[in-house]
């Protein structure tokens, strides 16, 4: 490409891709969000190329139509993540190349947590759902393998018999208390039913143990006998109990959001399981994937007020409210027990601070970590050793570029030293290498 490049969007991807267009000798003007005006200005006729890289899928859309209107030849590339968005951007400009930086890196995310043999595990197209494939780059030469995926059942089987074992299984205080209190209250009744067994048919019992545990009445006793006395004394008392126990935990249970269930496909799996920390784009995205393979999930995110939360619940997705950087949340999470844990948050020293964590209480976990800058990770990973890294903002960085340049990559890989953007067959349509893609610009 001879001409200039427009990126639009200084956030912390849209400077990686400027600076990485610039480290490729590409003549690049950046600006944040500029005004009609301005980007009327900057749109001259030796623009081939806007990349669009803003957080905000409004904006990336309103600009992406302005642009198509001023300069409606040149290559378009759009950052998108509302899936609904992004089809109407395709169906308006069809030429343009509208993506999710999720879509680019969750293949390689995917990959370090179940299969770190493979580079990226990833859809074999968008519309096939069912079928997979996985990339590896080839040591020995400068292809990529493209093969046929299909997780192991021995990656699978784990997971199923740990949601298995997850039904009516408290994962927090609040549903401890509930399920003591359900588990209190049958208790009693059982046992009420079995001394009422003393005096009246089964079926008899049983309804007056039940009358007597709901307060709804207590049943005449005929005798004075110690005993009888005694239990139903005691009966009482812990019916109370229980009875409180559980109106707590319904209640609470009830007002949480119920992002987690203790009943059917949305428990918290007990073991062989991956876990995703923080459910934005890029992590909900992932837990959608796992699931989607086979795998079983469960997500942790830090707010309770997360737009993520409702769309996670929507495709039966559990998710535990909490800070994933204490190790009281990771034991909720079972993260001892879990195959993988990936700390998919925006924000890189969070990242840290949850891989720390994860590295006290589950030490023999699969460890993958979301990186940004790379400068931190690096810092951290010079004292001790952190798991796999995946820089999602490189690869995203790669993508575009290419896409500036070139057909849009099939997929985009790392073989380590490189970012490797490749077609269908496999073969490498550029090699980046890492230093080159933490290029920024100001």
């Amino acid at each position: 490409m001879s001409g200039r490049i427009l990126v639009i969007g200084k956030t912390s991807v849209g400077r990686r891709v400027c600076g990485l267009l610039h480290a490729s000798g590409l003549e690049t003007t950046h600006l944040d969000e500029p005004t009609d005006s301005e980007l009327r200005a900057a749109l001259t006729t030796d623009v081939e190329g806007i990349a669009v890289m803003l957080h905000d899928d409004i904006k990336a859309l309103r600009y992406s139509l302005a642009v198509h209107h001023i300069r409606p030849g040149a290559r378009l590339f759009v950052a998108m993540f509302d899936r609904t968005a992004r089809e109407q951007l395709r169906t308006a400009v069809p030429t343009s190349v509208v993506l999710s930086p999720a879509a680019i890196s969750v293949p390689s995310l995917v990959a370090a947590a179940i299969d770190p043999r493979t580079s990226a595990i990833r859809r074999k197209d968008t519309q096939d759902e069912k079928r997979w494939v996985s990339l590896t780059p080839d040591g020995h030469d400068i292809n990529v393998r493209v093969e046929d995926y299909e997780v192991p059942d021995a990656i699978r089987k784990p997971g199923r018999i740990g949601k298995i074992t997850g039904q009516l299984r408290a994962y927090d205080a609040g549903t401890k208390v509930l399920l003591t209190g359900v588990f209190g209250l049958i208790t009693i009744i059982a046992l009420d039913t079995i001394v009422g067994l003393q005096h009246a048919q089964f079926i008899r019992a049983l309804y007056d143990a039940t009358r007597t545990t709901a307060t709804i009445s207590a049943p005449e006793l005929s005798d004075d006998e110690p005993f009888v006395l005694i239990w139903a004394t005691f009966a009482a008392l812990a019916v109370l109990t229980f009875t409180a126990m559980f109106a707590a935990g319904i209640v609470n249970y009830l007002l949480s959001g119920r992002h987690v269930a203790l009943l059917g496909k949305r428990v918290a799996p007990r073991s062989g399981h991956v876990v995703v920390v923080g459910m934005g784009q890029v992590g909900l995205r992932l837990a959608e994937e796992l699931q989607a393979l086979g795998i079983a999930v469960i997500g942790i995110e830090v707010n309770p007020q997360a737009r993520s939360l409702q769309i996670a619940r929507s495709k039966s997705i559990p998710v535990i409210v909490g800070d994933a950087a204490s190790r009281t949340t990771l034991k909720a999470a079972r993260t001892e027990h879990a195959q993988a844990l990936i700390a998919a948050g925006s924000a890189e020293w969070d990242n840290i601070a949850v891989a720390v964590s994860s590295l006290a209480t589950a030490p023999e976990t699969r460890l993958v970590i979301r990186a940004g800058t790379g400068d931190a990770i690096d810092e951290t990973r010079s004292l001790f050793h952190i798991g796999a890294v995946v820089d999602v903002n490189g690869l995203t960085a790669s993508f575009v570029t290419s896409a500036m340049t070139g057909p849009a990559p099939y997929a985009v890989v790392s073989d380590g030293e490189a970012d490797l953007t490749i077609d269908e067959s496999g073969d490498v349509t550029n090699r980046l290498s890492r230093s080159a893609t933490r290029c920024e610009c100001n």
